[in-house]
């Protein structure tokens, strides 16, 4: 953390929200009185209102904000030095050759007092100028020997997840200059929720299932277009994600082109088909594809690798991975939009969605309300509500011998309990759109019983069932008597 006495950090923005821990960690290293050029790293995703809270951080702090765009060197040092001749109140702009003599002059703003100097979307920058990160490292160097009292305050900024990796990633000479490194996440469901206005805990998870925790989804891409109530959402998928009119309605097609860079833009989206309607092993995929399996593990570890997807071990089959999509938006698009996009285009929208209603229950909502609820147990859960701290939740299964199909609990726990690592905190059983009772407790002591015959110690697994419309009479008995843990839709949200 800068050295900087918080109480003299300029006051976050109204029209920011949340984000008080980014702004804190970001203002402080702008206002740092400390001698010395410093660098700070900021990544994330794009439309996580990077850019929004870094122009707000340039605002507050008399800093200098540039956003880099994909153009050739010449004319990004043009207009690079029209805007510093604007900051600085220059006659006239400096006429550069090369990022050598850009990069002395950004860091000249510091020689006086604590100067932000900030260039968002630096992989764009990179891309026409690839010898940028080594310019921008040894420029660093060369003030920090030759002016020691210098205070730049150097904030670069990317969305690319790949080429971030690469400039900023540990092995990088830029990385080892940063003493600050901020990462724009998508907000936590909870804080969704809150974005879009939602109190509903049922809508709230629909809500969620489209368009994630992505700000600017709301604001830029619907224009603050949200569900009135639960009784809206129908209409509200029909006249945003699924209307033609509006920007969110193309923006999931764009995240493959924008963000994969993949070689084989067809068989990416039938990978992503092929997950988002329940495949989620390579295996599974490459059977489903007719595809060899080699073929689609690269895809697959591209896709990861870019951030579009993400790859978890099963919770009792450690050498086997799963994968998920990574942004709801995607896995919307490829469940439902992407198999029945011609119909969308041919007939009334309402229609269509009231045909494929079911198939967002099953394969959208279902799969993003279990994830929701492995989520809340990492970052919401009371050590008391399973007698430990958790760790991971992720889904497992387990060979049945009586069954032609493993049996699979979609939130499995480990955690720590009296100091023991890796301990069977819990098992449980997820489900959307079903109320639960007397025959999920039994499914899940059956799971129990399998595991205890493998070796596994399940002494401290407490059985669980998460639910998004609620549990019947036998299961609130058993909860009552202590032998199971229920989580409705409105713990999720609001409880622990």
């Amino acid at each position: 953390m800068p050295s900087s006495d918080a109480t003299a950090l300029p006051a976050r923005p109204d029209r920011i929200f949340d984000r008080a821990d980014e702004w804190a960690e970001l203002a402080g290293f702008a206002c740092d009185p400390a001698p010395g050029a410093t660098l700070a790293l900021v990544a994330g995703q794009r439309r996580q209102g990077k850019t929004f809270l870094l122009e707000a951080v340039a605002q507050a702090t008399g800093g200098f904000y540039f956003d880099g765009q994909a153009a050739a060197e010449a004319e990004t040092l043009r207009r690079l030095a029209e805007r510093l001749a604007e900051h600085t109140g220059a006659a006239r702009p400096p006429h550069w050759q090369h990022w050598d003599e850009a990069a002395d002059a950004l860091l000249a703003l510091g020689d006086d007092r604590p100067a932000p100097v900030i260039l968002d979307d630096i992989p764009e920058l990179v891309g026409h100028s690839p010898a940028l990160p080594s310019v921008l490292h040894g420029a660093l160097l060369r003030v920090r020997r030759d002016r020691p009292a210098n205070r730049a305050r150097l904030i670069l900024s990317g969305a690319r997840p790949a080429v971030v990796r690469r400039l900023f990633s540990g092995a990088s000479a830029l990385h080892a200059l940063a003493s600050t490194e901020v990462a724009v996440r998508p907000f936590t469901f909870r804080k969704a929720a809150r974005f879009w206005g939602i109190r509903a805990p049922g809508l709230a998870v629909q809500v969620h299932a489209v368009v994630g925790g992505t700000p600017a989804y709301r604001g830029d891409l619907v224009c603050d277009d949200t569900p009135a109530g639960p009784d809206d959402f129908d209409a509200w998928v029909c006249r945003t994600v699924l209307n033609p009119r509006v920007p969110l309605f193309w923006e999931a097609r764009h995240l493959l082109e924008r963000e994969g860079e993949c070689t084989d833009r067809a068989l990416c989206h039938s990978v992503l088909v092929a997950i988002a309607g329940g495949r989620s092993t390579p295996g599974g995929i490459a059977d489903r594809l007719g595809a060899p399996l080699t073929e689609v593990s690269h895809v697959l570890a591209a896709m990861a690798n870019h951030g579009l997807l993400h790859g978890e071990p099963d919770a009792f089959r450690p050498g086997l991975t799963r994968y998920r999509i990574a942004e709801p938006l995607l896995a919307f698009e490829h469940a439902l939009a992407w198999p029945h996009r011609a119909a969308l285009e041919q007939e009334d929208t309402a229609t269509v969605w009231h045909r494929v209603r079911p198939a967002f229950d099953d394969r959208v909502a279902a799969p993003h309300f279990a994830q929701l609820c492995r989520d809340w147990v990492t970052t919401y859960a009371a050590w008391e509500t399973f007698g430990g701290e958790p760790r991971t939740a992720v889904r497992g299964t387990v060979a049945d011998p009586d069954a032609t199909r493993p049996l699979t609990a979609e939130v499995v726990v480990r955690g720590i309990a009296d100091g023991r690592p890796g301990v069977l905190l819990s098992v449980g059983l997820a489900r959307w759109n079903e109320i639960m009772d007397g025959p999920h407790l039994e499914l899940l002591h059956r799971i129990l019983a399998l595991l205890t015959a493998s070796g596994e110690d399940t002494a401290q697994a407490v059985p669980a069932c998460y639910s998004g419309v609620g549990f019947g009479p036998e299961l609130r008995a058993a909860e009552a008597k202590g032998e199971v843990l229920l989580i409705g839709a409105d713990r999720l949200y609001h409880g622990e």
